[in-house]
Formats: C-alpha cells, structure tokens, sequence
C-alpha cells in the first residue's frame, strides 16, 4: 500500500508522550499513529453497530407493525398488537 506523508504539530508534551508511547510498543512513531486512527476508527464503527443494534431493539415492535412482519429480535415472536398499540388477536 502506498504511504501518504502527513504533518501535523502537537505541542512539545504531546511529541515526547508520543515519542516515549511508540518505544514503549516497540515501533516506530509512524506506526503508533497509524495503529492510533485504525483502533480509533475501529472504535466508531463499533459504537455505530451498537447503537444501531439498540434503536432496532427499541424499535423493532414498530417495524413489525409498520411492515407486517412476524417475530424479529432475539426472544422469538413479536406480540401481536393493533395500529393504536393495543394486543391484537
């Protein structure tokens, strides 16, 4: 994969926390960097994923009704229930 030069300025505190975190790991400050945005990255996507997978939690009665659709989710069939929310037969 081709590099891509980036230059960025931090203050001196950070350079030298920087510095001493990628000797620490043993890589160079390229790599640290690099190994920081791709867990940050990871990090988003995976809040991303939760958070979509609580809304269709939270939602997902509505959908059925809206959409006709039978159970859904991990407990099975979804309860019955009628436009205004009330049990269905």
């Amino acid at each position: 994969m081709a590099k891509t030069q980036l230059n960025v300025r931090v203050d001196e505190a950070t350079a030298d926390a920087a510095r001493e975190r990628a000797l620490q790991r043993g890589v160079s400050m390229n790599r640290y960097i690099e190994e920081l945005v791709l867990k940050d990255a990871g990090e988003v996507g995976q809040t991303f994923v939760e958070a979509a997978a609580d809304f269709m939690k939270q939602y997902e009665r509505v959908f059925a009704e809206e959409f006709g659709l039978e159970g859904g989710g991990a407990g099975g069939r979804a309860a019955s229930t009628t436009r205004d929310g009330q049990p269905g037969t």
